[in-house]
């Protein structure tokens, strides 16, 4: 990323806690590579996020590596973006602590994303997952970040990293950019192949559920084969009604470039056999140069991880910035 750059900044990150979907690939990381031209770009592997839930340690670096070689397989380019692991970059943590104690327990308490988890892992109700939308903010006031691209789920979060960086703002003088959302022009959610209703996930414990990036055409054709539909043999883009056709419309749609309307022509008439075998053939030729190109990366460790040194010390020279503005502003003696 230029240092002195007029391009608008935009950060983003996923967490290594599972392999990633072509949910992912719909939702973020063709906007990702769309977005590498026209922004500033900073990408990050969220692994300090993903420890919020208990996690293998062995199986966390291997996800971390494997999300890493996703996000360059789908197109980011290193020499236009900023790529690094989180961890890697210890301001994200340093900032955190500071921001805490501009974050109120009320607001912090309110965040469904804190419910929703709290339900999910009653056994280990822990504090970072109480804060973890303040490293949230940290990630992206660290960079001076212009944009964010959100989804529903995350808006809450973005809200509180404006709010935090408007407040220390106010008290120690303009030091952080308010960040807006960013809406990409385009972008689909892309639902469980089991349960239509439900946005896909790789933490579905189902894995007929979701298509992994890694999939073999095989798996792809298979798991789309057994996709749930419903029992009016029609194909038609109606995703109140008819969930589970749209969705593999949506998938059509993305594999192919063909319009729902002309989809809809293309099938008239025929039964959800032929549909979904045109589905899966259609997506597993999508995904199929994606998934070479991600064995070959992954294959390169040392390729790989020179990338992921070269953007922890690209983020750490911008964040750097920040956090001595932070510190000076708060009292921190600085030598």
């Amino acid at each position: 990323m230029e240092e002195n750059s007029t391009k608008k900044v935009i950060l983003s990150g996923i967490q290594p806690s599972g392999i990633l979907t072509i949910g992912h690939l719909a939702g973020a990381l063709k906007n990702w590579v769309a977005l590498q031209d026209s922004f500033s770009c900073l990408y990050m592997i969220a692994n300090m996020h993903a420890i919020t839930v208990r996690q293998n340690a062995a199986d966390l670096r291997r996800r971390t590596l494997e999300t890493a070689a996703l996000f360059l397989a789908a197109g980011v380019d290193p020499e236009k973006s900023v790529l690094f692991i989180q961890s890697q970059v210890p301001e994200h943590a340093q900032l955190t602590w500071v921001l805490n104690t501009f974050a109120g327990y009320g607001e912090l308490g309110k965040m469904t994303q804190f419910k929703d988890k709290s339900a999910k892992n009653a056994e280990n109700i822990n504090c970072g997952l109480f804060t973890y939308p303040v490293l949230m903010a940290s990630d992206i006031l660290l960079y001076q970040a212009d944009a964010v691209p959100v989804g529903e789920d995350q808006k809450q979060h973005l809200e509180l990293t404006r709010n935090l960086a408007q407040r220390f703002n106010y008290y120690y003088s303009d030091t952080f950019k308010i960040p807006e959302p960013y809406i990409p022009k385009i972008g689909s959610r892309i639902m469980s192949l089991q349960d239509p209703t439900s946005k896909m996930s790789k933490s579905d414990e189902n894995q007929n559920s979701l298509i992994y990036l890694n999939d073999s055409n095989e798996e792809i054709i298979n798991k789309i084969k057994r996709a749930v539909t419903d029992s009016n043999a029609e194909v038609r883009f109606d995703e109140a009604n008819k969930p589970g056709v749209s969705n593999l419309m949506t998938l059509y749609h993305l594999a192919t470039g063909i319009s729902f309307e002309d989809i809809e022509k293309e099938f008239a008439g025929h039964g959800y056999g032929d549909f979904k075998l045109s589905v899966g053939k259609a997506v597993a030729d999508w995904i199929a140069p994606l998934r070479e190109r991600y064995n070959e990366i992954i294959k390169d460790k040392k390729r790989l991880e020179s990338i992921l040194i070269y953007g922890a010390e690209e983020a750490h020279k911008i964040a750097r910035k920040t956090l001595d503005k932070v510190y000076k502003k708060v009292g921190f003696v600085r030598f």
